[in-house]
């Protein structure tokens, strides 16, 4: 009789997943899906706008991936990681937002497909791990050299970042005016750091987006505020920023004061009208003729008492001047802010050429121009229509200056249009078939999923998908390594040549804070709400 034999062991043990863990990862997969899938139509030159509507009545219209999803209301602790995730890269490069969140949302699916195959979470996280590694190197592999000297290059760049916005008629504009303004402010001593709180954004109703321009000075989007006869105009100003308040002051302890009769209330004003004198005459024996008062929480900065008397010493009063702006202001004018009238001395005060009060739109502006002294900031005024066109183009200048930016700190450019991404998916298909076991089969999906950016390219600009990112990878095949797709022309050409560039830095970022993303997803199993 033969000795039935028994059942060999199979070599690979498939991971069999706990059913509640299970349904905790595939739950907060599809959430962080959800997300991806509601801006991934807004990607590219040609794709769509989100309309906002926020609790509090106001009306949003653009496609920058990070306002898109910081102004929705998304509940999902999952998904939330997701809008973190917009944010980071918007801090990190500041462009490139609605892809990263496109190539989180691709990955994660491709994950639910190897978890559905039995693939330990843990083992898909390290793959995807060593696959975002080789795909940064790969990027830089492809990347161009650029000197800050190289304008041209860095109003392309500027411009491929402007070209997916509502205000992408007026790239040619915006674009040299984000790369003037950045150059202006990199400071020789450390070139690599930029910061971008040196470009202050002034907006104002009136005229269109043409109309914006960069001044070399200070504006304030406010009127000078005067008393009759007040000077609204200043030839070699002197001016002093302020943080005290030129009105009566006040006790520390809530008091009252009764009055009996009228003499003591004589008594009262004088001793106020003294005391307001007595600062305007400290102030004008300097010299100073300019005022920026910082607006004050603790009681009026100024008083129609003070005003008046501070025109009568001819000097020019802006009020109400923010606390986060004072730094910018100080550095700008190269001078120093004065916390206390005995402290008020002419060494802190700065120079300038003039002051005025310009009329602009519907308002008026004070304009500061011919600093001496002027320190490394810029100030751009932007104009439109109407406050959405202003908020908007706000936001695209914000992008396009974040470009530049990243071309200050790492000066690599690399074609847009979807080609690295084509290129990253051919050659880590290739470097999967080195690898053994399920890593290789993780890497070919992680490949796979980078297939999502040329082809919702090609869909969101109403050309077909499949027979576009075949024709992609038909060409970089062949070696055509910078073939992209021109939305423009709506076909595959040398996107290079075409002037589709970015910054190395913003590829590289979206594909690591991606990956991290989706390893942090993969590896939760369960959801502790704590009360």
């Amino acid at each position: 009789m033969a000795a039935i034999s028994a059942p060999r062991p199979s070599k690979t043990e498939s991971y069999i997943d706990n059913k509640r863990k299970e349904d905790i990862r595939h739950a907060n997969i599809k959430a962080a899906c959800a997300v991806a899938d509601a801006i991934r139509t807004s990607l590219g030159p040609k794709g769509m706008d989100k309309m906002i509507s926020t609790a509090s009545g106001e009306v949003i219209i653009t496609n920058d991936g990070a306002t898109i999803v910081n102004k929705m209301e998304v509940l999902q602790p999952a998904a939330k990681m997701l809008v973190e995730l917009s944010k980071s890269q918007d801090s990190a490069a500041g462009d490139g937002t609605t892809t990263v969140v496109v190539i989180a949302g691709s990955l994660l699916k491709q994950c639910l497909t190897l978890l559905s195959a039995g693939i330990h979470p843990t083992v898909i996280s390290d793959s995807l791990h060593k696959a975002s590694i080789k795909a940064v190197d790969v990027l830089t592999a492809m990347a161009v050299p650029l000197e800050l000297t190289d304008r041209d290059s860095l109003i392309k760049s500027a411009s491929t970042s402007l070209n997916s916005k509502v205000v992408s008629q007026y790239s040619s504009l915006l674009a040299p005016l984000a790369v003037d303004a950045v150059l202006s402010v990199v400071d020789p001593a450390k070139p690599d750091l930029v910061d971008l709180r040196d470009i202050k954004i002034v907006k104002k109703l009136g005229g269109t987006v043409d109309d914006t321009e960069m001044v070399k000075g200070l504006l304030f989007d406010k009127k000078v505020s005067r008393a009759s006869g007040g000077p609204t105009r200043f030839e070699n100003a002197k001016i002093a920023v302020i943080q005290f308040q030129i009105s009566p002051p006040k006790t520390d302890i809530e008091q009252s004061i009764v009055v009996s009769d009228y003499a003591q209330m004589d008594r009262i004003l004088k001793e106020e009208r003294n005391y307001i004198l007595g600062m305007i005459k400290k102030i004008k024996a300097t010299g100073c003729n300019v005022l920026l008062i910082q607006k004050s929480i603790l009681r009026d900065a100024v008083t129609d008492l003070s005003l008046h008397y501070l025109a009568k010493a001819k000097i020019l009063v802006i009020k109400d001047v923010e606390r986060d702006e004072i730094e910018f202001i100080t550095k700008t004018l190269n001078c120093l802010p004065i916390a206390n009238i005995e402290h008020f001395k002419e060494e802190k005060l700065g120079y300038a050429d003039l002051v005025e009060e310009v009329s602009l739109g519907d308002g008026k502006i004070v304009k500061i121009t011919g600093i001496k002294d002027i320190g490394r900031t810029t100030t751009v005024l932007v104009r439109g229509s109407n406050q959405l066109v202003l908020d908007e183009a706000e936001r695209s200048l914000h992008d396009a200056l974040c470009v530049v930016r990243c071309l200050v700190s790492k000066r690599f450019l690399i074609a847009g249009g979807g080609a690295p991404e084509i290129e990253l998916s051919r050659q880590l298909g290739a470097w999967s078939k080195v690898l053994h076991g399920m890593e290789g089969y993780c890497v070919k999906s992680f490949a796979e999923a980078l297939e999502v950016i040329p082809y919702t390219l090609a869909e969101n600009a109403g050309l077909n998908p499949i027979t576009i990112v075949t024709e992609l990878r038909n060409r970089h095949a062949q070696g055509e390594i910078n073939t992209g797709i021109n939305v423009r022309k709506g076909q595959i050409t040398n996107i290079l040549e075409e002037n589709v560039v970015q910054p190395l830095l913003v590829s590289t970022s979206a594909m690591t804070l991606a990956t991290e993303c989706v390893r942090m997803l993969l590896k939760i199993d369960d959801i502790v709400t704590v009360r």
